[in-house]
């Protein structure tokens, strides 16, 4: 082999000349071929290929989109429409768009939830933890300035209000919101910037859903036990094994997928936004998409407009400190019982404010709403500190391999525990 060549293994000489002069293939082999991967996921850990096969999905489709929508405010509603009437296959195109939001929310809030729940945001994954947050956040701005684009009365009432929410901020508030308008109201130009940020962020997701994985491959995956992995015998090479469970994983969702695109497109949006925007006429409820709904809520149950608009910001940027918050030295709320319970409460809790915030700003919805509120703050800054001092966990297993083979859970009560083991 010729000096400074990487020496290749494949055997097929095309991939093997490409690979000796640039080692992309020996990498993909190592970091989703031989990668040693827990023997005992469960389908939770599904969810993460579905969001990576969820965003390549909503950057093809909003690529054609952007092909044939005008961002003009004359313009946008009707472009919309001659894409469902006159595109070939745009009613396609933009259905699995528009519905690939909501399911892409969907496997994203499961991916967290899961995240939670078996503490995968623990040492030494809090970086790679952090950056999911992140997209998280990005995700939320990206989906919001696409719900824009449409200009229906939805659309636009949406943007005004949220936009509005900026003003808040002492001193330089009002010129934030002048800003992001492009002037002194939602219009034109405020389209136009919706729309390049909205083409331009996705990408920017895809970079840093780049840094989350690559932080992954460092520290390796977390699992239903939350101990880590004491050898060979703990682990398997993700393919096969959890490319064809990922598989399984990728098809039902495309079942469920479809089933939302060509039977109920519409069931996640609101009429509203069929209607052209009119500033003069002010809609009955305005309301953001149902994935902003829980937040939607906390900036509702405090009176004060900044802080309102803190709390709003607070419910998701107190995920980054999570992790020194939660100071047990058991991951998995498996081993955890109190935690597991109140968890759980906290998690009905999410589900009330999604469901106080598409409701009118009016009683009882309001009192729920701050009742609910205090909750999820007091389960984050409350209940996670207080528990890690005065909770007693179960026994941990001495391996993942022999809690597969025992059929998971629990060590007998004899057993001592021993968490966090770093291999």
């Amino acid at each position: 082999m010729a000096s400074g060549l990487h020496d290749s293994s494949f055997s097929n000489p095309v991939v093997r000349w490409i690979d000796q002069r640039m080692p992309v293939f020996t990498m993909m082999q190592k970091e989703y071929g031989t990668f040693p991967t827990p023997r005992n996921f469960n389908y939770f850990w599904n969810f993460g290929a579905l969001a990576m096969i969820n965003l390549m999905v909503m950057i093809a489709t909003g690529i054609f989109l952007a092909m044939n929508y005008t961002a003009h405010t004359s313009l946008a509603f009707d472009s919309v429409e001659r894409i469902m009437r006159d595109v070939n296959y745009g009613w396609l195109i933009r259905y699995v768009h528009m519905n690939g939001a909501s399911m892409f929310f969907i496997v994203v809030l499961v991916h967290v939830w899961r995240g939670m729940y078996y503490g995968s945001y623990k040492a030494p994954r809090e970086l790679l933890w952090m950056l999911g947050v992140v997209i998280f956040l990005l995700m939320m701005a990206t989906a919001f300035m696409g719900y824009v684009l449409p200009w229906g009365q939805m659309s636009f009432w949406g943007a005004t209000v949220i936009t509005n929410l900026f003003s808040a901020i002492p001193l330089v508030g009002d010129s934030i919101v002048t800003l992001l308008w492009g002037g002194f109201s939602v219009d034109n130009p405020t389209l136009n910037r919706f729309f390049s940020l909205h083409y331009l962020l996705p990408f920017v997701i895809a970079g840093v859903v780049f840094l989350h994985v690559a932080a992954l491959h460092i520290t390796g995956s977390n699992n239903p036990l939350g101990i880590e992995p004491k050898g060979p015998q703990d682990t398997l090479p993700f393919h096969p094994y959890y490319t064809v469970k990922d598989s399984v994983g990728i098809i039902v969702y495309f079942i469920v997928f479809a089933f939302l695109v060509f039977f109920s497109p519409n069931y996640l949006g609101h009429p509203d936004n069929y209607i052209p925007a009119n500033p003069l006429v002010t809609p009955a409820h305005i309301v953001p998409e149902w994935y902003f709904l829980p937040f939607y809520a906390i900036l509702r149950a405090v009176p004060n407009k900044l802080g309102g608009v803190l709390m709003m910001f607070g419910s998701i940027a107190i995920l980054f400190v999570l992790p020194w918050l939660d100071r047990s030295p058991v991951r998995s709320m498996r081993f955890r019982p109190i935690a597991r319970w109140l968890f759980l409460l906290w998690t009905v809790n999410f589900f009330v404010l999604m469901y106080c915030g598409g409701m009118p700003a009016e009683e009882p919805y309001v009192t729920i709403s701050r009742l609910s509120t205090a909750y999820y703050f007091g389960y984050f800054l409350v209940i996670l500190p207080l528990l890690a001092k005065i909770e007693r966990p179960l026994p941990l297993p001495e391996s993942i391999a022999k809690a597969v083979l025992r059929g998971g859970g629990p060590l007998p009560g004899a057993a001592v525990a021993k968490p966090m083991e770093k291999a």
